[in-house]
């Protein structure tokens, strides 16, 4: 234990006081604030805004027209009149068209009731864009098949009202709120980045202890588990103490910001989230670290790690392709399968945990089979540091990549 102390406080200390790693613990906060500050002071995506009307397009957009020679269209919705304007007959609607004050018109024929069938004429070949704005006339018809029947023509506008009651003491969002609907995915992006970095920081530091000959010299006066439980803790350590600065800082923000965004009123980051993301955060590294710490043990040196480690953060990014699934249907079942497979659940457990209310015996079984897998693979990865032929500037196999691991190298 006293070996593994001196390790766990040599590598520590090495690896926070490096310039990187404070140049990351602030720069990254700082740009975030910068780059949303500035969004958010110039209006971002609305084409009122600054970038607004850089982003959205200067080409101007004309109104549509209509003719109708079914007798059906009796009177246009109020506030109509910039998107579709009714000529009492095609000449009229062609006239215009030319004269490039309409860039398109619908003709409703006189059987338009019985085959519901619309002639839709424009100067332009535009497949993909070219019916976007038919909503209009949609809205138009249906307003006047049904102008005899007001309240019928409310329920098919509004076909009801949602009313929806939690029966869970979880704090409520809402799910027409963006912030609300972009949570997920920014709870696993972030879990992604964080566990990523910090067990390649694991396998830097192995790798490079391997080229400097560094690792032969620590093999003859400690055991490769203590030397692999010092370093693991301490670049944990180092990765949590980088996630509750951000985590700590992007809190403080969104608390100052409260007034001037209203959605981040009704968002609550409720205690148990915490504890439950720093349990995640340190089990998922855990499991990570130890593969990376395989991948060192095999290579002569980090420029040969990159095939290895494409391998083992496969599954971390199984997560991603997901991501759609993990916000609409946190509790499917690929939801459920990929928060209790150990190399895809930290990520996807908290992503669930980020929007819905998870169960506590998956919650219990998927930091189980965390524990266990990292467990397991720290004593495969000691094995393959006692065996003398790992050491010995082999370049990397796979075939004995997976012998190693099951502890038959």
């Amino acid at each position: 234990m006293e070996k593994m102390l001196l390790v766990l406080k040599n590598e520590f200390r090495v690896v926070v006081l490096r310039k990187s790693f404070f140049l990351t613990l602030i720069l990254v906060p700082l740009i975030g604030t910068v780059i949303f500050g500035i969004f958010g002071s110039i209006g971002g995506t609305d084409p009122t805004s600054a970038i607004g009307r850089i982003i959205s397009s200067p080409e101007e957009v004309k109104p549509e027209g209509l003719v109708d020679q079914s007798g059906l269209i009796q009177s246009m919705l109020e506030g109509m009149e910039a998107d579709l304007i009714q000529f009492p007959d095609e000449a009229a609607a062609n006239q215009a068209l030319q004269a490039g004050q309409i860039d398109s018109y619908y003709i409703l024929p006189p059987d338009f009731l019985q085959s519901g069938e619309i002639t839709y004429l424009r100067t332009d070949f535009n497949p993909l864009g070219g019916m976007d704005r038919s909503g209009n006339l949609f809205a138009v018809i249906r307003h006047n098949l049904l102008i005899d029947d007001p309240q019928l023509l409310e329920r098919v506008n509004q076909p009801y009202n949602l009313e929806v009651t939690y029966t869970s003491q979880q704090p409520v969002r809402d799910s027409g709120s963006f912030l609300s609907f972009m949570v997920p995915y920014i709870v696993t992006m972030l879990f992604y980045m964080v566990i990523l970095t910090s067990a390649s920081m694991m396998l830097n530091s192995i790798t490079t202890e391997k080229e400097n000959r560094v690792m032969e010299v620590l093999m003859t006066s400690i055991t490769p588990t203590q030397m692999l439980g010092g370093k693991i803790i301490a670049l944990g350590l180092a990765g949590l103490l980088q996630t509750t600065v951000w985590m700590g800082y992007s809190y403080l923000v969104m608390m100052l910001s409260r007034s001037s965004v209203p959605e981040l009123a009704t968002f609550i980051i409720t205690p148990s989230l915490l504890v439950w993301g720093m349990v995640f955060f340190l089990l998922g590294y855990a499991v990570y670290a130890a593969l990376m710490s395989g991948v060192g043990a095999l290579v002569p040196n980090l420029r040969e790690a990159s095939q290895a480690t494409t391998i083992v953060i496969i599954p971390l990014v199984i997560p991603l392709f997901f991501i759609n699934t993990l916000a609409e249907k946190p509790n499917g079942i690929i939801s459920l399968v990929l928060s209790l497979f150990p190399l895809t659940s930290p990520i996807t457990m908290m992503a669930r945990l980020s929007t819905a209310i998870v169960p506590w015996w998956q919650l219990a079984i998927s930091v189980a089979l965390l524990a266990a897998t990292a467990f397991f693979l720290i004593r495969a990865v000691a094995g393959m540091f006692r065996a003398q032929r790992l050491l010995s500037g082999q370049t990397f196999n796979l075939k004995l990549f997976f012998n190693a691991l099951r502890g038959k190298a």
